[in-house]
Formats: structure tokens, C-alpha cells, sequence
């Protein structure tokens, strides 16, 4: 059974429902019903101004009610009038859901701008139209979330990625204090990015790309090609440390999103999970796991387990080992994290 959350009806993507669900059991959900334990597609609509009011109360709903989506698996299906917002939206709506309980397996969205320029590259691979192209995805996407079974592991193969330096990192501090719950049953590989090491993408062609992946490696080699793409490959989950800079991850976290092109040319991560602690000094800690989200799990395929991510508010170590019963949210996500792998 396939739940629908659909807040404004929309033309197309009402056509679009329409197409993905032949044949599929469904019924359609109004924004105060039960939520726990479903298959949820948020069928959502963007128009030229952005998320409308009835979308809006159902971000609310989500934000209030930090259980309302527990043990629910959900998936993206929306519609934009214009080129703009629906990318905005998808996130706002993985985050809501995840932080209330909700997992998302990789790459979970499909979305249609106005013009359906975004489906043009799939579209010529398939040999089809735009809209039909669009459809199609959805349909897709349909039976992905009916079918989806997160994997467990006997004992996961954690990889820990940070470009943060020990003594005075929070977020380190955080991460170490961490460790030590969870090396009962994972075992941890931690890499550090460090300055001078990691190049940002060069923005070869899609040939190019696809020629230097077939190797295992890219135009500039060095440790993401090494080390990283490797470790990434091998591991069962992910856990990125990201201090918030400038409402961003840093650069070297960023450059690495940007290289994973060349891993996703041989194989996804459908299979591995994604996980953050994210620490910003005054506000914005929102902004970047909504960043960590939209490239690892929306773009780049990684699964996200309810609740993925620490969010905290501290401007140095000091003020990060004050947090009011940070040991005890540290018992509740390394369970949590267990929970999800195990």
C-alpha cells in the first residue's frame, strides 16, 4: 500500500499520480491523518512563488510532532511551475520527515521543473519525451518506495569523513565522545581531508569521466581516488563530521561531493547509509544537513535512516561539552544509529 500526501492539487502532477499509480495500491492521506509505519509518497507542487500554505502546514505538522513519521519510508514526486523551488522544497520536506521518524532510501525524488528541461539528458538516453521521460521516472519511483527493504548488517562497516582539526574541534569532540558507543558492533574507519590533499572537481566531460572511472580513479587522482572513493565503496554506512561554515560544509567536504561523480559511474550507494553531525557556532545547523541530504541521499543515492543527523548550536569545545545532557543525546543517537544498521 502506497500512502499519497498530496497538500495542492496540481494539474500535471496529478497526471503524473495518475500514470505512476496504475495498478498500485494507494489511497491519498488528508494532512491530519496517522503517518506512523506507511510507504509515503509526498506528492508536492511548487508554483512561482514557492511552497503554498497547505504545503506549508504540512512542514509544520512534521517540525511539531518529532514522531509522527516513525517507522515510515518515504519518496519525493514534485512539481514546479517554474524553474525554481522545487530542489528547496525536496529538501525542506527530507529533512521535516527524517528528523519526525521518516527513512528515505537513495536517491528518493523526482521532480519536474516547469519547462521539464531537467529531464532532458534522461530523456535522450531512453529515447523519449520530456514529459513521457518524467512520467516514466515517477513510475519508477513508485515502485521503488513499494518494494524498498532496508538492508541490516551483522556488523557495519562505518566510514567517518572530516576536514576538522583535533584539540579544538567541537564537532571532533562530539564525534569522539561517539566513538566510543558505538565500537561494540561497528567497525570504524576514520579519514581526515585534509588542506593540500583534496582538489575539487574539474568539471571533465561526461567521457572523459566515464574513462578515467573505468580505472577507479579521475583526472586528478590524489587521496579521494586513492583513499576515500575506496573507503567509500567498501563501507556499509557513512557518519560526515561538518562543522557549519558560512551555512555550508566546508571545502574539502564539498570537493569531495563534487568527485564522487566518478564512484557513481561504476556503482551507487544504494546499500549504505548516510549519517551527520553537523555543529554551527551561532545558527544554520538546518542549512547544511539539508545540504549533506540533498547530495548524498536526493543526488547521490545514499539511504537515509530516520533521524540521520546530530544538530547542534555551540560556538567552541567549551560551549559544545556544556550542551545541556549532550551525553545523553549522544546514548540516543549511537542507538539510534544501531537501530537503523542493525
Amino acid at each position: 500500500m502506497i500512502d499519497i500526501l498530496m497538500p495542492k492539487q496540481q494539474r500535471r502532477l496529478s497526471d503524473a499520480l495518475a500514470f505512476a499509480l496504475r495498478g498500485v495500491e494507494h489511497r491519498f492521506l488528508g494532512l491530519g491523518d496517522p503517518l506512523q509505519g506507511k510507504r509515503v509518497l509526498f506528492a508536492l507542487a511548487t508554483d512561482v512563488c514557492g511552497m503554498d500554505e497547505q504545503t506549508l502546514r504540512l512542514l509544520r505538522r512534521l517540525r511539531r510532532d518529532s514522531s509522527c513519521m516513525e517507522g515510515s519510508v518515504g519518496a519525493l514526486l514534485i512539481d514546479g511551475e517554474s524553474e525554481l523551488y522545487t530542489k528547496q522544497l525536496a529538501q525542506e520536506a527530507a529533512l521535516s520527515a527524517n528528523m519526525a521518524g521518516c527513512a528515505f532510501f537513495g536517491k528518493p525524488l523526482v521532480e519536474g521543473t516547469g519547462s521539464l528541461y531537467n529531464q532532458h539528458i534522461l530523456a535522450a538516453q531512453r529515447g523519449a519525451g520530456l514529459q513521457e521521460t518524467y512520467f516514466s521516472r515517477a513510475r519508477e519511483l513508485v515502485q521503488r518506495l513499494e518494494t524498498f527493504t532496508a538492508p541490516k548488517y551483522e556488523r557495519p562497516q562505518l566510514l567517518v569523513l572530516h576536514a576538522s582539526e583535533r584539540g579544538r574541534s567541537g564537532t571532533l569532540w562530539l564525534w569522539e565522545q561517539l566513538r566510543a558507543r558505538l565500537e561494540s558492533f561497528c567497525d570504524i574507519r576514520e579519514i581526515p581531508l585534509q588542506n593540500g590533499t583534496i582538489y575539487d572537481c574539474r568539471g571533465c566531460s561526461y567521457n572523459a569521466c566515464l574513462h578515467f572511472a573505468q580505472s577507479n580513479t579521475c583526472f586528478y587522482g590524489g587521496a579521494i581516488s586513492e583513499t576515500v572513493l575506496p573507503a567509500i565503496r567498501d563501507c556499509s554506512a557513512m557518519l560526515f563530521l561538518c562543522p557549519n561554515y558560512n551555512d555550508a560544509v566546508g571545502a574539502n567536504i564539498t570537493a569531495l561531493f563534487n568527485r564522487l561523480t566518478s564512484l557513481l559511474l561504476q556503482s551507487d550507494l544504494h546499500d549504505k547509509y548516510l549519517f551527520g553531525i553537523v555543529v554551527s557556532g551561532y545558527s544554520g545547523s538546518d542549512l547544511v544537513a539539508k545540504q549533506l541530504l540533498g547530495t548524498m541521499c536526493l543526488n547521490k543515492t545514499a539511504m537515509l535512516p530516520p533521524r540521520f543527523c546530530m544538530l547542534q548550536t555551540a560556538n567552541d569545545l567549551a560551549a559544545v561539552k556544556s550542551i545541556p545532557d549532550i551525553m545523553g543525546q549522544l546514548d540516543r543517537f549511537a542507538a539510534s544509529m544501531r537501530a537503523a544498521m542493525c
